[in-house]
């Protein structure tokens, strides 16, 4: 069903990367849900209000915040395809980012409100009505809340939105809260005993996790998040597949949101190469960078020098020496200033976040392990930390 409202409603479809059709796949997704969940929070509400029941109201005031949240979702997706402007200059495509942190906090305020209610019906109890009206509209609500969970998951990964990905977890959500309501009313219906302001509080629970765990997962791109494994991985073994490149690294990748992706990186290039020679291969890769993956990717070339059997030698000895320290630990831009009493072994340590030894630390144990190997040896070392996640 999915696939045909698609075809009838997003035109030219399978051009995802034109920013136009990916604002209409937002627009038609914002649509479908503002009057998908319009249909059941009026349902439920009536089921709610004939049966006297708070968790049903509740679920029922879910789904209203899910029509603000398709709004919203509606709305981001406009904003985030507006066009860079002077006071924007990276665009506005984390709108988009915005909007999902939105939706995220309405579903986790909606949530504390009704647990307060539901609260107070335990304390103090009312009779509930539930009638065989009321458990139909309660199936019908989850086989919808199935396929709208559905739905957002299809088209998030098609447009690849957090926004949308957020919605679908949250339509996920609906349907355990939904079915932990029926439960409940069928409970209440056949035993006698009045479990509704309970049931409320789970529901008002569920939908407070889902909102804790949506705040998380959204706010990571705007605090800058690391990119995933998977671009890092694809940027190294692109550049590494360009003859001339000996090693990579140091490479920070920025998310301006969808299609606005940002990067900078190292590469060791041979120092006996011509620099033109250099500069154009460098040149060419940032350019198909551009033109195949969308990736404004700026490359700083570093000259390594690779015909000094001596400087190799030494290298692989420094090599080993912090791989004894950590195995976490890697080293580049490695050259050596040799001179008539002493060597000064200038490169740089990477290591990761959360290292278990201090920068200074670290600088003192590699200093001492080089003048271990030979007295006359002196090392400058610069500590960089890793901004890309581990293998």
């Amino acid at each position: 069903m999915t696939k045909l409202l698609i075809r009838l409603f997003v035109h030219d479809s399978e051009n995802t990367g034109d920013p136009e059709v990916r604002r209409s796949y937002g627009r038609f997704s914002g649509l479908v849900g503002i009057f998908s969940n319009l249909i059941l929070f009026l349902a439920k509400i009536i089921a709610g209000t004939l049966a006297g029941s708070i968790a049903i109201t509740a679920d029922a005031m879910n789904n209203l915040t899910d029509c603000a949240s398709s709004a919203i979702t509606l709305a981001g997706f406009r904003m985030a395809s507006k066009p860079a402007d002077r006071e924007h200059p990276y665009g506005h495509a984390r709108f988009e980012y915005i909007s999902g942190l939105i939706v995220s906090l309405l579903i986790f305020v909606v949530g504390f409100q009704f647990a307060q209610d539901s609260l107070h019906k335990i304390f103090n109890p009312e009779k509930t009505n539930f009638t065989l009206l009321t458990v139909l509209i309660l199936v019908a609500s989850t086989l919808l809340k199935l396929w709208q969970s559905v739905f957002y998951r299809k088209i998030s990964d098609i447009t690849d939105s957090e926004t949308l990905r957020a919605a679908s977890a949250d339509s996920r959500s609906d349907v355990i809260t939904t079915s932990v309501v029926l439960a409940g009313a069928l409970i209440t219906r056949f035993t006698g005993y009045n479990l509704d302001g309970y049931m409320g509080v789970a529901v008002a629970v569920l939908i407070m996790v889902t909102g804790y765990r949506l705040i998380r997962k959204t706010s990571g791109p705007l605090l800058g998040e690391a990119p995933s494994r998977h671009l890092v991985d694809d940027i190294y073994r692109t550049i590494k597949q360009n003859e001339g490149i000996i090693g990579v690294h140091d490479l920070t990748v920025h998310d301006y949101g969808p299609g606005r992706c940002f990067a900078s990186v190292h590469c060791e290039v041979p120092a006996e190469r011509s620099i033109l020679e250099s500069h154009d291969i460098i040149d060419n890769i940032e350019r198909e960078f551009l033109t195949k993956k969308g990736i404004h990717l700026v490359i700083h070339m570093d000259p390594i020098i690779t015909g000094d059997p001596r400087t190799n030698e030494l290298k692989k000895k420094v090599s080993a020496l912090t791989g004894k320290i950590s195995p976490e630990i890697t080293i580049h831009d490695f050259r050596v200033v040799w001179g008539t009493t002493h060597a000064n072994l200038v490169f740089d340590v990477c290591v990761p976040f959360g290292f278990f030894m201090k920068d200074g630390d670290l600088v003192t144990a590699v200093t001492e392990g080089i003048r271990a190997i030979d007295p006359c040896y002196y090392a400058v070392v610069t500590v960089d930390h890793d901004y890309v996640p581990e293998e």
